[in-house]
C-alpha cells in the first residue's frame, strides 16, 4: 500500500501516474489495513481542488467499496451460521458434497470446522467460481480451519445403492475423518441419516454459511483432482476436462471405447466394471 504521499506538490499528471501504479489487490485478497490505507489516500484524493484529482480519488473510492463489501459478505456468512445454530454450540462443522451428478467417478463430500472468527474473502459456492480461484480458496480453507474430513464413494457404491445413498455414505466417511467431534453439523441442503450428531440441513448453505461453503470447496476441487488421476488411467474421455460429467467429449469417448471401471453404470446401463475407484491414488485432508 502506497506510503503517504503530497498530493499538494504534484501535478495532475503525476497524480494520474501515481494511482494508476498502485497496487490495489482484487477483493477476495484485500486486508483490512489495505481497506484503511486506500480510503485515506481516496479521501485525500477527493479533497483535492482539482476536479481530475477528485475524480480519481471518487474512482477509488468506489473500489474500495467494493472490497468493503467482500469482507463484510463474507463476515455475514459466520453470522449466518451462528443464527443456524443453537446458543450452546461452540464447535459447528459444515458439510457438503460435490459429485452426484456425473456419469463417471465418485461422490465426494468433506466436513470443515473453521477456526472461530475465520473470514475467508472470496469463499462462497465452489459452483460459482472459477477453477483457478478453487484451488486458491482451497488452501486457504486448509489454513483457516480447526480440522477437515473428506469422504469418499465411489462409483460401484453408486451403483450398489443409488447416488443419494452413497452420498450418505461419502459425508458419514467425511465426519468420521474430522479428527474432533463438532457439537453441531450444517449440511447443504439436507440431513444426514446414520449420524450421531444434532445437525441442521440448510437449503443453499453453500453459498450462506461460510463451514458449508468451505466444505464445498474442499469437496469440488478434491473431486476434481480424483477425476485428473481417473484420465490418466483412462484416457480418452477427457476426464480431465468434463470430470466425468455428461459433455459432448465424454459422449463420444463412450460411443467409441464403452464404459470404463470408472463410469456409474447405473447411470449410462448395465456392463463389465471394474472396482470402485473411490480411493484412487489421491490424499484426501483428513483421510
Amino acid at each position: 500500500m502506497p506510503a503517504r504521499v503530497d498530493l499538494g506538490r504534484m501535478t495532475l499528471a503525476e497524480v494520474e501516474a501515481f494511482v494508476s501504479r498502485l497496487d490495489v489487490p482484487p477483493p477476495h485478497r484485500t486486508r483490512p489495513e489495505d481497506i484503511r490505507c486506500l480510503e485515506e489516500l481516496a479521501l485525500a484524493l477527493v479533497r483535492d481542488r482539482r476536479v481530475g484529482v477528485r475524480r480519481l480519488g471518487e474512482r477509488l473510492r468506489r473500489a474500495v467499496e467494493v472490497r468493503r463489501r467482500e469482507r463484510l459478505r463474507a463476515a455475514g456468512m459466520l453470522e449466518a451460521e451462528a443464527v443456524l445454530c443453537p446458543s450452546e454450540v461452540v464447535v459447528v462443522a459444515g458439510m457438503d458434497e460435490a459429485g452426484r451428478g456425473p456419469l463417471a467417478g465418485p461422490v465426494v463430500a468433506a466436513a470443515v470446522v473453521l477456526r472461530p472468527g475465520a473470514v475467508i474473502p472470496g469463499l462462497d459456492d465452489s459452483k460459482n467460481l472459477p477453477e483457478k480461484r478453487r484451488e486458491e480458496l482451497y488452501g486457504e480453507v486448509l489454513r483457516a480451519c480447526r480440522s477437515v474430513g473428506v469422504g469418499v464413494a465411489g462409483p460401484r457404491t453408486v451403483d450398489r445403492m443409488n447416488v443419494l445413498e452413497a452420498t450418505y455414505v461419502a459425508m458419514r466417511r467425511a465426519v468420521a475423518r474430522l479428527g474432533e467431534r463438532p457439537d453441531f453439523l450444517l449440511v447443504d441442503g439436507f440431513r444426514v441419516p446414520g449420524l450421531d450428531l444434532p445437525q441442521r440441513g440448510v437449503v443453499g448453505g453453500d453459498g450462506l454459511c461460510a463451514s458449508i461453503a468451505a466444505a464445498s470447496v474442499v469437496a469440488k476441487v478434491t473431486r476434481d483432482r480424483i477425476m485428473r488421476q481417473v484420465a490418466k488411467r483412462f484416457p480418452g474421455y477427457g476426464f480431465e476436462r468434463n470430470k466425468g460429467y455428461s459433455t459432448p467429449e465424454h459422449r463420444e469417448g463412450l460411443r467409441r471405447l464403452g464404459p470404463c471401471p470408472a463410469h456409474r453404470l447405473s447411470f449410462i446401463g448395465r456392463g463389465e466394471a471394474g472396482d470402485d475407484l473411490g480411493g484412487l491414488g489421491v490424499r484426501t485432508p483428513g483421510g
